[in-house]
């Protein structure tokens, strides 16, 4: 997965403009206490951040 996959993928289920409030702001464990955007920047792959956040939004198994 790309980034741009991925901002994709959080833009389709939270919203454009909320998604990237959601990305700076909700920290994940899974993420090593990191928020998505956190975690992109420090090199974490986009397909592993999307999980954390499958996860977290708890979100139906056809978005995973």
């Amino acid at each position: 997965m790309r980034h741009t996959e991925f901002w994709a993928r959080l833009d389709h289920t939270l919203g454009r403009d909320y998604s990237r409030v959601w990305a700076d702001q909700f920290v994940m464990a899974e993420l090593g206490g990191r928020t998505a955007r956190q975690a992109l920047d420090a090199g974490v792959e986009p397909k592993e951040v999307w999980r954390a956040v499958w996860s977290a939004l708890e979100l139906p198994a056809r978005e995973r």
